[in-house]
């Protein structure tokens, strides 16, 4: 492992923000190396983000600049090629450094410029070449999560008693599938930190104005206040106050949604890890030291780890090992385009109750927990046959923590199964008694749960059986989807679902 040389620039990407970026001593940058960072306009021209989104990632960027000082030099450019050659011309002396990059079509930029050597990624447990490892000892036709987790959390050593789980179980994923309690508006739990605006924010929001206004850019959704960290201080107070007055009640109510409650006990960490503003590690060290005081339960401190060390740590490897014809995976054969109330992000373009709750939530915030993003608008997009590139690309902009490397593998593998497997053993999806059991959103519907033909008729009721149907031949073998399959041979009103189906708009 090299770090930059001396007198050598190093460049930071927008989402490698962090301390462990700059640090010598893991193989970053020379101690007094200058710094390079480059807001390129071009980026917000690509997509039509979320103004949420644009507005953390460039506050993000304009803070850590100003904190870095004379260290840095910051360039404003229309796009990445004319900022490096403003700050170090067609040729420099010294090779420009910059850690791996997060997207294949940023890597595949930086090993196009000659002049750019890329050192080993940051913010992860596992190495590309250790994950690679590891994958190919277990085949490369399907990989899975649980394998993977448990591989490392014993090499990490997180939550092990010697070379055991603590608690005797891997996976407490049982002890973390509860309901809301009943006739609860909200878990009672303190609520998430939340940052104060700078008057770098408020050039931010002038700006985003600006190109707005000069049809240079088009953004969609609301930028309130700004609602996550965009410093490593804001982000290390939001880490303490989740470990210290929210993971407690984390674990049972993981999977678990309340209308009036859209954060629950979840972390809100999601964006300040994938800015590289904190690093996994002590995430879940200072997770793990709760349990181990006693202040937390195992299965609160198990799930998160599982989040972060488990899944996050999956998804990014997966990203790069599956390699950049992932993306294009369709296994389903879904081609029906996106409506434009979902793209518009539009909660009055549906009548059912918990697709406009969770629009909402992404309307006005760019963000909601992990049970609306698969089990509401993601199950909603696969039971509709949408092209799974469309939705991937939706969740990207749509949310402030949505990167490449974060929503292909999430979106193509997990949530759309348009991998056919490679990823996860099933596809995500139910009808709407999941969510009424899991949620309170059902009561207040127009649709009832239990009903799949009619006016009343749950479109995630209907939509599951009729994606079964459609996807008969291919499911009835799968060892965790043949028993719901035989039931399309129980429904009396099959024909009828189908053809409901056939004429539904969206």
């Amino acid at each position: 492992m090299h770090s930059a040389e001396s007198g050598s620039h190093h460049w930071l990407f927008g989402d490698q923000l962090g301390p462990h970026f700059v640090d010598p001593a893991r193989g970053g940058p020379h101690r007094d190396a200058p710094l390079l960072m480059i807001e390129a306009r071009s980026v917000f021209r690509r997509r039509r983000f979320h103004r949420a989104k644009a507005h953390l990632i460039l506050s993000a960027m304009r803070h850590r600049a100003a904190e870095l000082g004379d260290r840095v030099t910051y360039v404003k450019a229309d796009t990445y090629r004319e900022g490096l050659r403003e700050a170090v011309g067609d040729k420099p002396g010294a090779p420009v450094t910059v850690h791996h990059p997060t997207s294949h079509a940023a890597r595949a930029f930086v090993d196009s410029l000659p002049f750019v050597r890329v050192l080993p990624a940051r913010g992860f447990f596992v190495t590309h070449d250790e994950f690679k490892v590891w994958a190919d000892g277990h085949g490369t036709k399907h990989l899975r999560q649980e394998d993977f987790y448990r591989w490392v959390r014993q090499t990490h050593d997180l939550l092990m008693e010697g070379d055991q789980p603590a608690g005797g179980r891997w996976n407490l994923d049982h002890d973390n599938r509860e309901p809301p309690p009943k006739d609860a508006a909200d878990l009672g739990v303190p609520a998430p930190y939340h940052p104060r605006e700078s008057e770098i924010d408020d050039e931010v929001r002038a700006d985003l104005d600006r190109w707005e206004r000069d049809g240079d850019v088009e953004f969609v959704g609301e930028d309130g206040p700004r609602g996550f960290p965009a410093t490593r201080r804001e982000a290390l107070a939001a880490l303490r106050r989740f470990v210290e007055h929210r993971l407690a009640t984390f674990g049972a109510y993981e999977d678990a949604v309340l209308a009036e409650d859209m954060t629950m006990s979840h972390s809100l960490l999601s964006s300040s890890l994938n800015l590289g503003l904190l690093d996994p590690a002590e995430c879940v060290e200072r997770a793990e030291a709760r349990w181990r005081s006693g202040e937390v339960p195992l299965n609160s401190a198990e799930g998160f780890v599982r989040q972060i060390a488990g899944w996050r740590e999956y998804v990014w490897h997966v990203y790069w090992y599956f390699g950049t014809t992932y993306r294009t995976s369709n296994t389903l054969r879904h081609r029906a385009p996106l409506p434009d109330w979902f793209t518009e992000l539009s909660p009055d373009g549906t009548d059912a109750n918990c697709l406009t709750h969770a629009l909402k939530q992404v309307r006005e915030t760019g963000w909601t927990h992990h049970i609306p993003r698969l089990m509401i608008l993601g199950s909603y997009a696969l039971q509709r046959g949408w092209e799974p590139r469309a939705v991937t690309d939706w969740f990207h902009r749509s949310f402030v923590d949505g990167y490449d490397w974060v929503m292909v593998p999430n979106v193509v593998g997990m949530s759309q199964y348009a991998d056919g497997g490679r990823m996860t053993t099933k596809p995500y999806t139910s009808g709407g008694a999941y969510i009424d059991r899991m949620s309170d959103l059902c009561g207040p519907c127009r649709f009832k749960p239990s009903v799949r033909v009619g006016e009343d008729a749950c479109p995630f009721t209907a939509g599951y059986w009729n994606f079964l149907h459609r996807h008969r031949d291919r499911f009835e073998h799968n060892a965790r989807m043949s028993q719901a399959v035989r039931g399309l041979d129980r429904l009396r009103d099959l024909d009828e679902l189908l053809e409901q189906e056939r004429g539904r708009r969206d």
